[in-house]
């Protein structure tokens, strides 16, 4: 960005202006200042070789503060202060990209890289390709938007069409520079693509200086660039460290609106390059251009080898096709590019010490067995909780008390021990013995055959009633506003419910809730709106809500067609249950055994006395059409267009039927960015048709 005679300016200037060099017009000194201080934001936020202290620093800010408020004519757009922006309104507002923010497709190993290298041949008939790598950036997504170059919009991610403004925050981020000089480059319109990071080292500082006020750590600096970017204070967004860099350009136009991508920006390497010596945090001594896919592949080696010296988190390296005529040719599918690729990294992998176990129960009354680790970091979090998942488990992988385990996360994301480290079971380490009672009641534990789970099967045990509860007012349940997980324990602690027909008692409990810390009239009208709402919930809701082994929303919703009311399956026989599409045996007699309690059907009958409609009435009734009638589908990736459980809904309002895995059975797998061993599977199946959102949106239209 600056010539070698430039930085020797800016220096001496700094020097003069830190030594009160004298003025004698406020409108010269206010141009030295934003100068010498934009010049110093480059070096310590780009170049990351500071000559000036933070007091330094300070002083010229001040200074330059102190000016514009005596002479506010003088405040310009690109002025280091007007970082500091308004504080962003309670909704903020959705903004569209100027061209979709699509997802990336994923691969795992050489193979992979080479399947993809082979495609790219295929459509390019054979033309040499040269690809640019670089880091595979584990932050947040964010879109810049300049015109005449002065940033006038930023942007998350969002569903990949449109995000959430987010300008004001965005402007307080010094590696985002307030005003570009994109003219001289022929350029009027231009949006780029970017990731916002903390650095470890700045990550790790500032949960330091948060225990230090004991204010709760964040587990991870992905969560946590993410959530400080959509803050309502930006002066707080800027107290977080962030960083943006910079990695794509996404839209770019001249002055006539001629895209020029692909024209004279047609070098993805040389683009990014451009990108930083106009100020931009870009990737630099960390891309490189590979003339092979085993050059590709060899370079991804060496970075998964040094990844944990790298002062960012990365989970993988990013591979696209240099020349952007080229990436034109190719073009892209509904969900990724063609053009590009994420390799991803192997999971992280860390040694700690088993310590302790604590078993759970659950609402069926199973027991999980959570290990206990001396608290590790690992991908950028630390773990110090791990699910053992059942006894079986703890015996496949040798676990012994105070022995050493390694941790890994899946995708970066899930916690598990992959194994053991033998050299530790020594005679330091014990057996784990699996509890033969239940850690709540003291209840005899059973373990059915040809399962992997131990239970309690006390109706009276009270931890099996908590996660019922919770369960019962889930999202995927009965979805009540005002009743989450931590509201039900700690009702349960103050008496006020339970059961789950308690539920329904609490709007005549007003007195008693409105006495305890933190509720207000506002919060118990919501919880009492919300518990009204849940009274005409459809009738699957309840058949999940209810907690029944083996009956999740997509058997509920099916056993829910075939009853008008709730307490008809009290008369169906295991057979007539078997006779219904995806019941089998197991299915049929969890069923069958729930509808012959009397303690169920008491509770059923608490319910409907307190209102709840258990049969199938205007408010409760889902409208069905007959478009999908027959057809089964399953989606997998990512999507963009609509939600996971949007998607489902779409399925079931048009009469289709949703599958829980791949198999000849299957009439459409819908494959969203990032579709793994599903397509794979799908794929080899020829009745299978495979299709994107656009093509589904066009089946039910």
């Amino acid at each position: 960005m600056y010539t070698k005679t430039q930085i020797q300016e800016l220096d001496t200037l700094t020097t003069d202006l830190l030594s009160g060099k004298m003025y004698f017009d406020a409108a010269e000194k206010t141009s030295d200042l934003i100068a010498v201080i934009r010049y110093h934001d480059w070096k310590y936020y780009l170049q990351s070789t500071p000559s000036i202290n933070d007091q330094q620093y300070d002083f010229l800010f001040k200074e330059l503060k102190k000016i514009e408020t005596e002479h506010p004519n003088l405040v310009r757009d690109d002025s280091p202060t007007q970082r500091i922006g308004l504080a962003l309104s309670t909704d903020a507002k959705t903004v569209a990209h100027s061209v979709p923010m699509i997802s990336l497709d994923n691969s795992y190993n050489a193979d992979d890289l080479k399947e993809f290298d082979e495609r790219l041949q295929k459509l390019l008939n054979g033309e040499a390709i040269q690809y640019c790598v670089e880091p595979k950036f584990d932050g947040s997504s964010i879109a810049l938007l300049y015109e005449n170059d002065k940033l006038v919009r930023a942007a998350t991610r969002g569903n990949g069409v449109e995000g959430e403004d987010i300008t004001h925050n965005a402007r307080v981020l010094k590696s985002i520079p307030l005003q570009a000089n994109f003219s001289k480059r022929g350029i009027s319109k231009i949006e780029l693509r970017g990731e916002v990071v903390i650095a470890n080292d700045v990550f790790k500082k500032l949960n330091e200086d948060r225990a230090k006020e004991n204010l709760k750590t964040f587990q991870n600096s992905r969560n946590t660039a993410s959530g400080s970017l959509r803050m309502k204070d930006p002066s707080e967004t800027a107290n977080r460290g962030l960083e943006a860099f910079m990695y794509q350009i996404g839209y770019a136009v001249d002055t006539n609106n001629n895209n020029v991508l692909g024209e004279s920006l047609n070098n993805h390497f040389e683009n990014i390059d451009m990108l930083y010596t106009l100020g931009f945090k870009t990737p630099q001594s960390e891309k490189k251009i590979c003339n092979s896919i085993q050059e590709v592949i060899d370079f991804c080696n060496q970075w998964e080898a040094k990844r944990d010296s790298y002062n960012y988190e990365i989970d993988g390296m990013v591979i696209k096709v240099n020349k952007l005529t080229q990436q034109n040719k190719v073009g892209a599918t509904g969900h990724h590019p063609r053009w590009a690729i994420a390799y991803k990294f192997k999971a992280k992998k860390a040694r700690t010490k088993l310590l302790d176990i604590e078993y759970q129960v659950g609402r069926t009354g199973a027991i999980t067995p959570v290990a206990k680790l001396e608290p590790v970091p690992l991908a950028g979090v630390t773990i110090s909780s791990v699910s053992l998942h059942n006894e079986d488990f703890i015996k496949e992988k040798k676990l012994r008390m105070n022995a050493y385990v390694y941790v890994e996360r899946s995708g970066d994301v899930i916690p598990y021990i992959s194994g053991v480290d033998e050299s530790s079971l020594d005679e330091n380490t014990q057996e784990i013995i699996f509890p033969k009672n239940c850690p709540s009641c003291n209840s005899e534990l059973v373990r059915e055959a040809e399962e992997s789970a131990w239970r309690c099967i006390n109706l009276e045990c009270i931890a099996k009633s908590e996660e019922s509860i919770i369960h019962f007012v889930s999202k995927e349940a009965m979805d009540i506003d005002g009743l989450g997980r931590d509201i039900v324990i700690r009702f349960m602690k103050e008496g006020l419910i339970k059961q789950i027909s308690d539920i329904y008692l609490l709007p005549n409990k007003k007195e008693t809730i409105l006495a305890l810390d933190g509720w207000k009239e506002k919060s118990y009208n919501n919880l009492v709106d919300g518990i009204e709402a849940s009274k005409n919930k459809a009738l699957w809701r309840i058949l999940v809500g209810l907690g029944i082994r083996h009956v999740g929303v997509i058997m509920a919703k099916k056993l829910a067609k075939q009853i008008s009311s709730i307490f008809d399956l009290q008369a169906w026989t295991t057979e007539q249950l078997l006779e219904l599409e995806d019941i089998g045996p197991k299915v049929a007699e969890s069923i069958h055994q729930f509808f012959s309690n009397e303690s169920n059907i008491h509770l059923l009958k608490e319910l409907e006395r307190n209102g709840v409609a258990l049969v199938h009435n205007e408010l409760n009734s889902e409208q069905i059409a007959n478009t999908l009638a027959g057809k089964t589908f399953l989606f997998t990736g990512t999507l963009t267009k609509f939600t996971r459980d949007k998607a489902k809904e779409l399925v079931e309002k048009n009469g289709g039927t949703i599958l829980s895995g791949v198999s000849a059975k299957l009439s459409y797998l819908v494959a969203g960015a990032e579709a793994g061993s599903k397509l794979k599977k799908a794929q080899e199946i020829a009745t299978i048709q495979i299709i994107d959102e656009d093509d589904f949106l066009k089946l039910i239209e």
